[in-house]
């Protein structure tokens, strides 16, 4: 429970990878530049978000892949994979290699739902078995249970010169414990803890008991470790959009203020059928900043974030303010940076 005598113990950062389309190697070339800055100022983690069919990272697996080549000691993180695009046998062999390659640092997030517009895209994603496709948990279940080398098949041996096995291959030890949910309810949140995942809370949640943002998501994290097998030890990151301005030039820190204005509005009733709340964007010095943080109550029962940076910015503008997160906020909280790899 970080409170200004408890330190926060972890301190990541989550980033969308936006290009242009015209030129979308140097929109991954810039994620790739981030994260490698992330890994020199002691951040504990990186975290890609995930975008199909825009012009943001549509594969964070592989651009993991290429950052575990050229970092050593951060943590490399999604959050998260909707699993609604995904085939979870493929996908685990997939995780298993990039978290082999980046030597044991990978946190896959996933969640559960439809594909966004998926009246639009079934037919290519799904021409044949669209309607018998299943969005729901049980999707989430045969990922674990394929990451944590239950069979996926009741063939094994030697046929011929070839050599099968009965699992996944490769079979990345340790993988398991560091998958993580991305959920918003406290279906999710129950859920998750259960199934001894991970928990990755954010931005966005559902009101379902309360309208106060805080309030709500104070809910899920206790309902998530009352459900887990470690209880209060169980790992929970909050991703909260914070933009510190210590180090900002006055032309970046009205940028960043129009920004939050922007984005305001959606935070002050739930929006839609499922009651979605949306929490205020964080801009300021990192003493206010921090002063806010430990004013929130779910933050309060977290010790590691992800704090989500935002979609539109420029290179120049990110380095801005993850440096001041490393130096500034991050210290304003209590972490320390990780020694350089």
């Amino acid at each position: 429970m970080p409170l200004p005598s408890q330190p926060l113990r972890k301190l990541g950062f989550l980033t969308i990878g936006l290009f242009d389309e015209a030129d979308p190697r140097a929109g991954h070339e810039s994620t790739l530049k981030i994260i490698e800055l992330g890994e020199r100022l002691g951040f504990d983690s990186a975290w890609l978000r995930h975008r199909h069919l825009q012009y943001g990272i549509s594969s964070p697996v592989a651009v993991l892949a290429a950052a575990s080549q050229r970092t050593t000691r951060i943590e490399l993180g999604t959050a998260v994979i909707p699993l609604g695009w995904e085939n979870p046998l493929r996908l685990a062999e997939d995780l298993a290699t990039v978290d082999l390659l980046s030597g044991g640092r990978l946190n896959p997030g996933v969640s559960v739902g439809p594909p966004m517009h998926f009246d639009q895209v079934k037919d290519a994603l799904y021409p044949d078995t669209a309607d018998a496709e299943d969005f729901g948990y049980d999707r989430v279940s045969r990922l674990l249970d394929f990451v944590r080398g239950k069979p996926a098949t009741d063939f094994s041996g030697v046929e011929g010169f070839e050599v099968f096995s009965d699992r996944v291959q490769p079979h990345a030890a340790g993988l398991g414990s560091r998958l993580w949910y991305g959920g918003g309810s406290l279906r999710s949140a129950r859920w998750a803890g259960e199934h001894g995942m991970n928990f990755l809370t954010s931005s966005v949640v559902k009101a379902e008991e309360s309208e106060d943002f805080a309030e709500i998501q104070l809910s899920h994290v206790r309902a998530f470790r009352a459900a887990h097998p470690d209880g209060e030890r169980a790992r929970v990151s909050q991703g909260l959009v914070v933009i510190p301005t210590d180090s900002a030039t006055p032309g970046q820190r009205a940028k960043y203020e129009a920004y939050a204005a922007k984005r305001t509005p959606r935070t002050a009733t739930p929006h839609g059928p499922a009651r979605m709340m949306f929490a205020p964007d964080l801009v300021g010095t990192s003493a206010e900043i921090a002063e806010r943080l430990y004013a929130h109550a779910a933050f309060r029962e977290i010790d590691e974030v992800a704090f989500a940076l935002p979609f539109t910015f420029e290179h120049a503008d990110y380095v801005q303010i993850l440096t001041d997160l490393a130096t500034g906020l991050g210290p304003a909280l209590g972490w320390r940076p990780s020694a350089q790899g």
